[in-house]
């Protein structure tokens, strides 16, 4: 039961994650992307900091290890997805973020030495087939696979070395998650990145590589509290408290949800429409997770 609510709790966790492809898109418009870091992580570091303080008191040199490598392939994985955003569509970044349910395995077998079963191969073949149909805007099959890399820009790039760093992460989450308590280890993630945002903005703007914009507005205040609280403390206490319940290869399928999410609320507050191709690439992301869970015989 544990691991089903396992399951449960990082699919909770990805429909949070779904939203924030637009709202950081629009939050953009109102600050530069290391700024936006800083100012997201700092805050959810400061909400965290009273429920830790006395933990601290407890914890030792190994645990700060790890939480000290979580957070910087963490800090790394959104300092990119966020650069990216900048170059990019919201609908483009979801898209290539969910390229991680590729690496994930890979990685897997290269760091833990252990192979995916029979079921999450199956499962990550259907998932990564979901992805192409649902970026698709094709009107025939012939389309969506040749549109495949069309129109690839720099923040296109940034977000691929995004979904690359996040499934180190997850991996790694894996490892590191099952040694230690859950609390240290998220707002050590949490405080690394918010300090390496400030470091990279501070940084990137007295060399001039990137300007450095704030405008304290509505739009950013609503960015930031979100994301903050919902999308950055909530969601990694999820993941570092239940991820080490379910397999790598399994947590990155349950994570490719959500492209899908996001294009739900997106139809819900924007208006944005689906292709047909788009629901059936719903469907085959849908398949690949009822495959991993109805036959997946791990218990890992």
């Amino acid at each position: 039961m544990y691991r089903y609510k396992s399951e449960g709790a990082l699919l909770l966790m990805t429909l949070i994650w779904g939203a924030t492809f637009a709202i950081i898109k629009n939050a953009l418009q109102d600050a530069s992307p290391m700024v936006f870091i800083s100012l997201r992580f700092t805050l959810a570091a400061l909400i965290l900091l009273p429920f830790v303080k006395k933990i601290f008191k407890q914890s030792n040199l190994a645990e700060l290890k790890g939480g000290l490598i979580l957070g910087v392939i963490y800090f790394i994985g959104f300092a990119l997805q966020t650069i990216g955003l900048n170059f990019t569509t919201a609908t483009k970044s979801g898209f290539i973020t969910g390229t991680f349910v590729i690496f994930t395995p890979i990685l897997q077998i290269f760091i833990e030495k252990r192979m995916p079963t029979r079921a999450n191969i199956i499962g990550t073949f259907l998932v990564v087939l979901g992805l192409i149909f649902l970026s698709s805007k094709g009107e025939s099959l012939f389309n969506v696979f040749t549109e495949i890399g069309s129109g690839f820009n720099i923040g296109d790039f940034f977000t691929l070395l995004c979904a690359i760093f996040f499934a180190l992460y997850i991996v790694y989450v894996d490892i590191i998650s099952k040694k230690f308590d859950y609390m240290p280890l998220t707002f050590i993630q949490i405080t690394v990145t918010g300090i390496g945002g400030i470091l990279s903005a501070m940084a990137l703007g007295a060399f001039d590589l990137e300007p450095t914009r704030f405008a304290f507005t509505g739009n950013l205040l609503g960015a930031i509290l979100y994301t903050s609280i919902l999308a950055t403390v909530l969601t990694t206490i999820i993941q570092t408290k239940y991820q080490k319940a379910v397999t790598p290869t399994k947590a990155g399928i349950i994570f490719s949800f959500e492209p899908i999410f996001a294009a739900a609320i997106a139809f819900f507050m924007l208006n944005e429409t689906m292709s047909s191709f788009g629901i059936i690439g719903c469907l085959f992301i849908f398949a690949g997770l009822l495959v991993t869970e109805l036959l997946d015989k791990s218990r890992a």
